[in-house]
């Protein structure tokens, strides 16, 4: 278990996240969207603790922060540990940025313990995980995996800022993506720190636990169109109100999340027009996240979803379009990299324990690229996307811990 009087590895995480935390679009929260100006300064301080840690570092043409130390056979296949350092809107700390932390403290620790790894190991931080700015889907993992998108690169913001424009902007390079695809033959495997994001390591009272497969996502963005009118003068059965009939959609994407086993379906935008007290709304832009274990449930429930929310639109007398921006499909966690989690959790004298991952990930892009794991951290409550969002010293002591006697292992 970890000394509680040595938490040297554990504090140093903290120090770190805590570092990062000062750069936010916003004042008095954090808020990291892609490719914003918080996004560069957090980029350029990760390159800075990278080199610190004597990784030979650089930031790629779509923002992601890449470190690098060499191996004994500088031409085997490199070992990749990584996260994300963007966030959603009022974000916690510890989404994302406890991976790349984590990452640079292995790297700090292998050199201090004079431990030549035989293979390369690089540290990514990257940029679009969340997709909270841009229609995309893990852009800046899947180009390093070989499936960038180009359409991504013409999706715009909602303030009509092309992911093209605004990349030029922090000073990547639009054209530079396809050149980012690795090799797998050179590409020995990837491994993701994350907080749980859910409160199963809570309830079973373990600092850590491995992912066995990450849930697939559905993404969609939607439009209902009906007919704005005076609040007061137009009676309720001759109204087209396109807020009312969106409150029945939501009712079916959560009852459609609710009768299936481990499946959860989200509305969590809604923009209403014109927005005025007394008008009956005329339009409301909303989106659809739909997610589950096994894909075929998945599609299902999504079509299911769209059929109810169609003929809910057609009773109404309102018009409804739904557009799929997002299919990630489920992705099981590598059996050998699972095994080597397992040991180095056992060598703190914590029994592994299993769990699927609710939330997307970079190693659902990296999985098509290689080898992926993942081992997840206990976060207080289970809260997460949520200024809330809290780990312990010792539980980030231990995460550590376990990632370097993984890496060691792995890289021996």
């Amino acid at each position: 278990m970890t000394d509680p009087t040595n938490l040297t590895l554990g504090r140093r995480v903290m120090a770190m996240i805590e570092e990062l935390a000062q750069h936010s679009d916003e004042p008095g929260r954090l808020t990291r969207l892609y490719l914003s100006d918080a996004h560069r300064r957090a980029a350029e301080a990760t390159l800075g603790l990278m080199q610190e840690a004597g990784l030979n570092a650089h930031i790629d043409a779509l923002g992601s922060v890449i470190g690098r130390i060499e191996g004994s056979d500088p031409d085997a296949p490199a070992l990749i540990i990584g996260s994300h350092i963007d966030s959603v809107v009022d974000a916690g700390r510890y989404d994302g940025n406890l991976g790349v932390v984590l990452g640079i403290v292995a790297i700090e620790a292998l050199r201090r313990q004079g431990i030549a790894p035989a293979c390369p190991i690089e540290v990514v931080a990257f940029g679009d995980e969340e997709n909270v700015r841009f229609p995309t889907n893990l852009s800046t993992s899947h180009a390093l995996a070989g499936l960038f998108n180009p359409a991504w690169l013409d999706g715009k913001d909602q303030d009509g800022v092309t992911l093209r424009d605004a990349l030029v902007r922090f000073g990547g390079d639009p054209d530079g993506a396809a050149a980012l695809a690795r090799d797998p033959a050179r590409t020995l495997g990837y491994l993701e720190v994350h907080i749980e994001q859910g409160p199963q390591l809570e309830a079973e009272d373990l600092a850590v636990g491995i992912v066995s497969a990450i849930n697939g996502i559905t993404r969609a963005r939607a439009t209902l169109i009906g007919e704005a009118g005076h609040a007061g003068t137009v009676p309720m059965h001759m109204r087209r109100d396109a807020l009312a009939a969106v409150a029945e959609m939501i009712g079916i994407v959560e009852r459609a999340g609710s009768i299936r086993t481990d499946t959860v379906a989200t509305v969590g935008v809604a923009q209403v027009q014109p927005g005025a007290i007394n008008v009956i709304p005329a339009r409301v832009d909303f989106t659809l996240d739909a997610r589950a274990p096994d894909d075929a449930v998945r599609q299902a429930m999504v079509q299911d979803i769209t059929t109810e929310c169609q003929a809910a639109a057609q009773r109404r007398g309102v018009n409804l379009s739904i557009e799929p921006f997002m299919d990630s499909p489920a992705t099981p966690m590598d059996k050998g990299l699972i095994g080597q989690l397992e040991n180095a959790v056992r060598s703190l004298g914590i029994e592994p324990l299993h769990l699927a991952s609710g939330a997307g990930h970079d190693a659902v892009a990296m999985a098509n690229l290689c080898p992926s794991a993942m081992l997840f951290v206990r976060c207080k409550g289970g809260i997460s996307h949520n200024p809330a969002e809290s780990i312990t010293v010792e539980d980030a002591d231990a995460a550590a811990r376990v990632l370097i006697e993984a890496v060691k292992r792995i890289v021996a």
